[in-house]
């Protein structure tokens, strides 16, 4: 009896040995398999509409107050040398989803309407198809600005191709700016609350239906309008174009943040459970700028003003909700802005006589639209705990063109050849692994592209003519030594400027910049 309890001890050990191997061969499966989707950090990218490089306080601002986004730069890495690629909104945008210069594509270098067709290829790679593909939920909430439909838009129908078909899984946004009609937004490919009996009908050439407009009626106005914004009017404010119908589905300007920011949070709410990217697109501090009563008179720098302090607070929602959700620690979070600060745009809102001091580009020249560098030199602060040192500070060129390809990077991915032409991989620059910037040059255009600058090293260089200029002459700037672009060293430079020219040209002519 006792050999045959020995047998069955050994059997029952053997077998325990077996039972080991085996799940030993099967755990690097699952681990390959299910290791991705509970590793991979979240991105949330948050693009603000038409902050300047001086609009916060962790960039000199003093009379705005941004505690939220200076706490994050507290916590996170702060760039001082980081562009928009574009002085405005679409070819930004599009140079972020797309990882390729704006001006490449006529389609996508200028500000569209909100009638234009998708300005992308929809079957080449995006950020969001890259993500998507890596295992990531991806949410867009906010401006869109990148085009509808397949110049047979029509928004009483589904609205396609979008967001969903560059790769994003859900979508809620508003089709072009604040400021443009139509003044509704769209869920998916749906506008969101359309009465069927209230059809949408839009129009940039000429007027649709008989409701009143700025022109014919000012005294109708709550924000007098300047030539272009003067068309129907919402809510009170004269829009850039012609609509009529959807009325159920007009946004309120005033709650516009508040709606915006809580998508965001649904989206984050919804996808906690597996990596997660969102590119959230908010409309402060664009024009029309009617904050929520809220803020109203809280900054001490009019309406412009309490849009930052409001923009702050939405931020401030979802950092709130990555710690209520304990993502926090797995989170890389993002801030920056898709073009310079502009004072009064196209509305008589009293911004710049009531700015107090403020100036919303800090030292730098120029506004929102130009190649200089208020055009387009943007706060950039990067939060990832555990990955990026607190309080720290980086003066390497970066893009927003370059978010494709360091998003990949972060996902752990190898970018497809036809992906990101113009995208380097900035996320050595953003963990500050590497002392060095992620790229050597960089090409920034105005608000089409024909106007074109280019950055190499302490160099920046606008060909002459260029618009924004204002001369005949080719400008050459050391931005080290005079970030203000005040003195023109072409003409004690000539090598230089025949270097940058070069290159200049090589990039405009060439199908790509990333090797």
């Amino acid at each position: 009896m006792g050999i045959r309890i020995a047998e069955r001890v050994a059997l029952c050990g053997y077998l325990a040995i077996l039972a080991a191997i085996v799940v030993n061969l099967l755990l690097p499966n699952i681990a390959r398999s299910e290791s991705p989707s509970r590793t991979l950090p979240n991105i949330i990218f948050i693009l603000a509409d038409d902050i300047g490089y001086g609009d916060f306080g962790c960039y000199g601002a003093t009379k705005v107050k941004t505690p939220h986004i200076d706490q994050l730069a507290r916590e996170g890495v702060r760039f001082t040398d980081a562009h928009a690629t574009a002085s405005v909104c679409t070819p930004t945008r599009y140079s972020f989803i797309t990882g390729q210069y704006a001006f490449r594509n006529p389609a996508g270098d200028h500000i569209l309407s909100g009638e234009a067709p998708l300005s992308m290829d929809a079957a080449k790679p995006t950020v969001a198809s890259i993500l998507k593909k890596a295992g990531y939920a991806t949410g867009q909430v906010g401006k869109w600005h990148l085009g509808l439909g397949n110049n047979d838009l029509d928004y009483n129908r589904e609205i396609k191709p979008g967001p969903l078909e560059v790769g994003f899984d859900y979508a809620f946004f508003f089709p072009a700016t604040g400021d443009r009609v139509p003044c509704v937004f769209v869920e998916n490919h749906k506008v969101v609350g359309l009465d069927p009996n209230d059809p949408i009908r839009v129009s940039y050439l000429k007027k649709v239906g008989d409701e009143p407009t700025g022109l014919e009626h000012p005294e109708l106005l709550v924000m007098k309008a300047a030539e272009g914004h003067n068309n129907t009017i919402v809510n009170g404010i004269g829009r850039i174009g012609f609509m009529a119908g959807g009325h159920k589905a007009r946004w309120t300007d005033s709650d516009m943040a508040d709606t915006l920011t809580r998508k965001a949070v649904a989206f984050i709410e919804r996808s906690k459970e597996k990596p997660f990217f969102l590119y959230f697109a908010t409309h402060d501090i664009h024009v029309p700028r009617v904050p929520h009563d809220r803020y109203k008179g809280s900054s001490g720098c009019g309406v412009r003003g309490d849009a930052i302090q409001e923009f702050d607070g939405a931020l401030a929602t979802v950092l709130d909700a990555l710690e209520r959700l304990k993502l926090a620690e797995k989170t890389l979070v993002i801030v920056t802005s898709d073009n310079g600060g502009v004072l009064e745009d196209g509305y008589a809102d009293g911004s710049a006589a009531s700015a107090n001091g403020h100036r919303c580009n800090g030292p730098l020249r120029g506004f929102k639209g130009s190649l200089w560098e208020g055009g387009h030199r943007e706060p950039f602060i990067a939060r990832w705990p555990g990955h990026i040192r607190p309080g720290t500070t980086s003066n390497a060129l970066i893009g927003i063109v370059d978010m494709l390809a360091t998003f990949a990077a972060v996902a752990g991915v190898d970018l497809p050849p036809d992906a990101g032409p113009d995208s380097f991989n900035a996320l050595p620059a953003i963990l500050g692994s590497s002392p060095k910037t992620a790229r050597e040059s960089l090409v920034l255009q105005n608000y089409n592209g024909n106007g074109l600058a280019l950055r190499k090293g302490p160099w920046k260089f606008i060909p002459a003519r260029g618009p924004g200029t204002n001369g005949s002459m080719p400008l050459l700037f050391d931005l080290k030594t005079d970030i203000a672009e005040a003195t023109n060293l072409a003409v004690q430079k000539p090598i230089i400027v025949a270097e940058m020219r070069e290159e200049l040209r090589k990039i405009r002519q060439g199908e790509k910049s990333r090797p």
